[in-house]
């Protein structure tokens, strides 16, 4: 029988930078599995406030591509392209807060510190109009000032992690030079919006978490609970991505695409069901899933050692 978490919130947010593929499936099916086994709800968003990596029709066609594998979501999809007004309020709170400032330092500045931003805006006027802002993670105003620069917490599959953020990370860009607003203010902005409480997604991602739960608690929230599962890699060892070319899903293959993807994941599919039908095959999937099953596999796996 399913584990009941009644007050489970999962979601999918994939970048319309161009068509799903097999990593990004791995990714989706997870996360779906985890909401469903744990009889919650599953959203997906649309994570498009980067207009110049997009592509056009990308966004229809990730949509389209989980409805053919029989990914379907609950609620209406969130768009942060029509989020941008929440957005600005949130950063005018965290600048009334002093919590953020503008920032001109360009990435060979940030290169010649280390690669490591070390707050130099803080205290020093940009030297021109042209600048990013950055949201303070550590040596904080006012009450916050009692969180650690160190941020630990445990990933359900990578377990204990640690990040120093002042010597590791840095203060976070959360509005870029170009007005386009960063990817750390957005995913955490969202998640709080749409109540997530569990967000399952690639390890490609657990360098940047630590982060985000500082934002969290800057923000007064609770964090979600994190799992990172492994990302899938090519015979090349490189992540499969849009960036490299990855193939895109062919929708017609959906049940053998679902079943290959169980198989990374190490929940051991019947064979049989390998050519049966998407909707008996997550049934199957969503009563035998297994997170634990990735513990302890490496964070970047070869599709051919699956």
């Amino acid at each position: 029988m399913p584990h009941i978490a009644p007050s489970y919130t999962g979601r999918f947010a994939p970048s319309p930078s161009g068509p799903l593929h097999f990593g990004s499936l791995v990714a989706a099916l997870a996360s779906y599995l985890d909401a469903r086994h744990n009889c919650g709800r599953w959203l997906v968003r649309i994570d498009d406030i980067d207009p110049p990596r997009e592509q056009a029709g990308a966004a229809d066609l990730i949509l389209q591509t989980l409805e053919a594998h029989g990914l379907h979501w609950d609620d209406t999809v969130l768009w942060q392209s029509q989020r941008r007004e929440a957005y600005r309020e949130l950063l005018a709170t965290l600048e009334q807060k002093d919590l953020i400032y503008p920032c001109d330092c360009t990435r060979q500045d940030v290169k010649a510190m280390g690669g490591i931003y070390n707050g130099h805006c803080r205290h020093a006027r940009p030297r021109h109009g042209n600048t990013a802002w950055r949201l303070k993670l550590y040596d904080l105003p006012g009450v916050l000032a009692k969180l650690p620069d160190t941020l630990s917490f445990t990933d359900a599959l990578a377990g204990v992690q640690q990040q120093n953020l002042a010597r590791e990370v840095g203060d976070a860009v959360v509005v870029r030079k170009d007005g386009l607003f960063g990817y750390q203010l957005a995913v955490v902005a969202d998640d709080i919006h749409q109540g997530i409480t569990h967000v399952v997604r690639g390890s490609d991602l657990l360098p940047v978490t630590a982060r985000q739960i500082r934002f969290f608690e800057i923000l007064q929230q609770r964090t979600p609970i994190y799992a990172h599962v492994p990302v899938a890699c090519g015979a090349d060892g490189r992540k499969l991505s849009k960036q490299n070319q990855a193939a895109a899903l062919d929708n017609r293959n959906a049940c053998a695409n679902l079943w290959q993807a169980l198989v990374f994941l190490r929940q051991n599919p019947p064979r049989e069901l390998a050519h049966s039908d998407c909707a008996s095959l997550l049934h199957w999937a969503t009563q035998h899933w297994r997170l634990n099953a990735l513990a302890g596999v490496p964070l970047s796996t070869n599709m051919e050692n699956t």
